[in-house]
């Protein structure tokens, strides 16, 4: 007996060294597992009917390899190992944002991931992107119970995170022709949505098997409230969890829920195995989201920033001046530089701005590309890298369009370089600055020979101007308008950095883009005389009126507050002008500055609807200007006063904001009404600190230590000034007053046979209202005060 046992036992080693684990039983209770010294494992499955190799000892032969239905899995640490071993290839799926998926290491197949968030703080928004990044980007399928959101929800907010859109406006069904675009593209996306009012968890189960090779399921939302229309809600969602896991387990899926608390005795009910907290930080904008897992607690943290009325998250920036050779992070996303090659790193780290949704202007697949060049870097997965090369040198071979930046610069420079690698061994060249648009040429601005005329170094500021205003100011504008600038969700960008400002659009931008007027009526004859102003000489103009226009006075306008006035809707682009290049028109949802041709202007009763802008045009006739005066054109030829169509030859734009400085305008409104019956020195000292507020838009100092540099702000707010002035006096001109003289933005003379002023013009001294003063012919005109 005992030669048998021997013999058996024999055998069994012998299978175990070639490759087929024995486990070795005591009775039916396992006691050891034979493995080999070293070789492969087999882990082909035994048929089931074949009788045991041997029973000495209760000894079997290698156990079946596990499956998805089997509800019983036994596998030895050496097959447990080698799928750990395997599997590192094959990351996780993504989130779509790279500081989340480096502190959660991605969605894995088999687990419960929950997002605990309270509601206004975009938990939904979490299982959104990774949806959106696994059904567009990977072209995966996805499931999307919507328990509360219904599919019309979820559909508009992928639009407005896709296109960029403002998911607010989606709501009345008004469309811009880019998101058109965007909904062409989606039609055919791999996305199942489910929103039954009975949706269980039970029924989510159940459909997950029929749905056909999903890659994530995604639960929206878990309910704490009870709610009798939900069954995802109240006291259903321990029993939901555990069924959810299940379906995770049993279809080796992920599944990721979205709850609406943080509340820690609700999260724990729901024992999923990994959690997401999310936490708003008023203090900085950004959200916080800590990762634990179920047997070992906190294990990560990720900073993610809000963009809630795209209806998404974007990834934390990456700071200046951080370089692809040291890893690039951002929201905790390392780039390993061990990892790709160093053009893979370059483009990773060129393309943030753009990827992370800082910067706007790349076409969605290219942004979704280059995002998913990051991931696959991030977590490390060499397979996806290979997958991505060809679609990536496609796109570097198609010649994006890419903004005149630094950031749009790097980005095109790694675009070449990973079009055209460098050979092998040799390190990635250090990519250089790419030419700047033909159009983007800068041109010195001339100075008027008028006395009046500002120079482009000058901005009537002076040391400490930039400091806020001590407390108790009768007005402290430059508080205000910080605070109002701030308010905005757009995370407007107020200073350009110093090493960005020679380049792009901002040579382009000058003061003669204010458009302001300096028109007199060609028969009228304008003579300068000297004049006296508290004890210095100036000069004034004095208007000489031909008889042909009869008997009459001059009637003298005198616009109040025009520049504050226009900071209550002035067209602006709080985020960084993209190069947008020609455009075949205007687009409504976009602001900043325009190439155009200057269009004809028969009328002379009128000036130009561009001013002074149309002095100083480019060897081929063209100017710049910003997108009030844009706007005007746009009007003015559908209402036939222009026979052509504006043309645009470049651009630089962003998203348009008019109501970045609305708050500025009702703080400046209000404190006028009290302060210009008190008069004096307190009205003197507001109107001072409003002009140095709007000046330090655009600091011309060097050495400014002003809270903004944003030419195009200052120069579209001076715009928007500049054609309410014109526009009112049109209107007065239509009615048939004869317009004499059009001055700066605020100054209007008309001919009248009496002592009234045109009617379209309201007389008082709020913003938008003017003053009114009759002077006889032959008198010189006064200035301001006089």
């Amino acid at each position: 007996m005992l030669s048998a046992a021997q013999k058996d036992f024999g055998t069994v080693i012998g299978r175990a060294a070639g490759g087929q684990p024995q486990v070795l039983r005591r009775s039916s209770t396992p006691v050891a597992v034979l493995l080999p010294a070293d070789g492969p494992i087999s882990s082909t499955p035994s048929d089931p009917a074949a009788p045991a190799a041997a029973t000495a000892g209760g000894a079997v032969t290698s156990q079946p390899t596990p499956s998805r239905d089997a509800g019983r899995r036994l596998a030895t640490l050496g097959d447990a190992l080698g799928d750990v071993i395997t599997s590192g290839s094959a990351p996780g799926l993504s989130f779509g944002l790279a500081g989340l998926d480096a502190a959660t290491g991605g969605l894995h197949p088999g687990r419960l991931v929950l997002v605990a968030a309270p509601p206004q703080v975009g938990g939904s928004l979490i299982g959104l992107a990774a949806a959106r990044h696994t059904a567009l980007t990977l072209n995966h399928r996805v499931l999307y119970a919507a328990s509360g959101p219904n599919r019309a929800d979820i559909t508009r907010r992928i639009i407005a995170a896709e296109a960029g859109g403002d998911y607010a406006r989606l709501k009345t069904g008004t469309l811009t022709p880019h998101e058109q675009e965007v909904v062409q593209r989606l039609r055919n996306a791999p996305l199942l949505i489910d929103d039954g009012s009975d949706l269980t968890a039970e029924a989510i189960a159940e459909t997950v098997p029929v749905a056909g090779d999903l890659a994530l399921v995604v639960v929206d939302r878990l309910q704490r409230a009870r709610n009798p229309r939900l069954p995802l809600s109240g006291e259903h969602l321990p029993a939901a969890s555990q069924v959810l896991r299940e379906l995770a387990r049993s279809q080796h899926v992920p599944v990721l829920a979205v709850l609406d608390t943080d509340d820690p005795a609700i999260v724990n009910l729901l024992d999923a195995d990994v959690i997401l907290t999310l936490t708003a930080l008023p203090d900085t904008g950004e959200t916080n989201v800590t990762v634990a897992e179920r047997d070992l607690g906190v294990i990560g943290h990720a900073r993610l920033r809000p963009d809630l009325a795209h209806a998404r998250f974007l990834d934390t920036p990456t700071a200046p001046g951080t370089t692809a050779a040291a890893g690039v992070r951002a929201g905790g996303d390392m780039v390993p530089d061990t990892m790709g090659s160093d053009t893979d790193r370059e483009l990773a780290a060129a393309a943030l701005p753009f990827t992370s949704g800082a910067l706007q202007g790349l076409p969605a697949e290219a942004t979704h590309l280059l995002a998913a060049l990051r991931t696959a870097l991030a977590a490390g997965s060499i397979k996806d890298l290979d997958e991505l090369r060809g679609p990536l040198r496609a796109l570097a071979a198609a010649g994006l369009q890419l903004p005149g930046n630094a950031e749009g610069r790097r980005l095109a420079a790694a675009l070449r370089a990973y079009n055209a690698p460098a050979p092998a061994g040799t390190p990635a060249p250090t990519p250089a600055a790419a030419p700047a648009p033909a159009s983007a040429v800068a041109v010195a601005p001339v100075v008027a020979d008028s006395d009046e005329a500002e120079r482009d170094d000058e901005d009537g500021l002076g040391p400490g101007d930039e400091e806020d205003e001590p407390e108790g100011a009768v007005f402290p504008a430059l508080r205000i308008l910080k605070d109002s600038v701030t308010r905005s969700k757009m995370h407007p960008v107020p200073v350009i950095r110093k090493d960005d400002r020679d380049g792009g659009p901002w040579p382009l931008i000058s003061e003669d883009m204010d458009g302001e007027p300096r028109w007199v009526h060609p028969d009228v004859t304008s003579t300068r005389i000297a004049h006296e102003r508290g004890g210095k000489r100036v000069r004034r103009d004095q208007l000489d009126v031909p008889a042909s226009f009869g008997d009459g006075l001059m009637c003298l306008i005198d616009r109040n507050g025009s520049f504050p006035s226009a900071c209550s809707a002035v067209p602006l682009a709080p985020n960084r002008l993209l190069h947008t290049g020609p455009l075949e028109a205007f687009d409504k949802t976009k602001a900043g500055i325009y190439l155009i041709e200057i269009p004809a202007w028969t009328r002379t009763d009128m000036p130009h609807p561009l001013g002074r802008i149309i002095e100083r045009p480019d060897e081929q006739g063209r100017v710049w200007v910003t997108t009030p005066h844009l706007k005007q054109l746009e009007r003015l030829h559908r209402d036939g006063h222009l026979d052509e169509p504006v043309v645009i030859h470049d651009s630089w734009t962003g998203k348009i904001n008019e109501s970045l400085f609305k708050p500025f305008y009702e703080a400046a409104r209000s404190a006028r009404t009290d302060l210009i019956k008190a008069g004096g020195e307190p009205y003197k000292n507001y109107k001072t600190r409003l002009s140095i507020a709007l000046r330090l838009l655009w600091p011309k100092r060097p050495d400014s230590r002003s809270p903004f540099w944003r030419p195009d702000w200052r120069m579209s707010m001076v715009a928007e000034a500049s054609v309410r002035h014109w526009t009112v006096a049109f209107k007065a001109v239509q009615a048939g007053n004869r317009l004499i003289a059009l001055r700066n933005v605020d100054a209007a003379i008309f001919w009248v046979p009496d002592e009234t002023a045109p009617d379209t013009y309201r007389i008082g001294t709020g913003f938008g209202e003017v003053k009114a003063k009759f002077i006889q012919p032959g008198t010189f005109i006064p200035e301001g005060d006089d």
